[in-house]
């Protein structure tokens, strides 16, 4: 590829209106939730072609567990339905930012509560200890 032919690629991914998610060798993209009404920081997951597909097609947040190796559609078992109000991508598509309405009791962590950023990370007496925010 020629350097005019990868200033034109990188032209396209950045600024053109074509939807090319890459995705990490792995066939995954990290997707940032966000509530929609508050615009607090849920949960970072990741997608892979699947769950970013069933996403679009249905409007309900899908995402792919690393852990169980399996899709999985947010709110199944916890009641916590995210449905999809908007989804941006990062300049070179390869992070995704959902806007959702979060179902249920609300939440979005297993731990039960509202976000999985619970916990802010603080230097303390030569350490770094973890406090609970939420």
């Amino acid at each position: 590829m020629s350097a005019n032919e990868a200033s034109f690629d990188k032209q396209a991914l950045e600024e053109g209106a074509a939807f090319t998610p890459r995705f990490s060798p792995d066939g995954l993209i990290v997707c940032v939730t966000v509530d929609d009404r508050s615009g607090a920081v849920l949960m970072l997951a990741h997608m892979n072609r699947e769950a970013l597909d069933k996403t679009l097609a249905s409007g309900i947040m899908h995402y792919w567990s690393r852990s169980r190796g399996a899709l999985w559609r947010k709110g199944d078992t916890s009641g916590q339905v995210q449905t999809l109000v908007e989804l941006r991508v990062d300049c070179d598509q390869d992070a995704l930012l959902a806007r959702v309405q979060v179902g249920g009791d609300g939440g979005a962590c297993h731990t039960g509560r509202p976000s999985c950023f619970y916990r802010r990370v603080e230097a303390a007496d030569g350490g770094v200890r973890l406090v609970t925010t939420i």
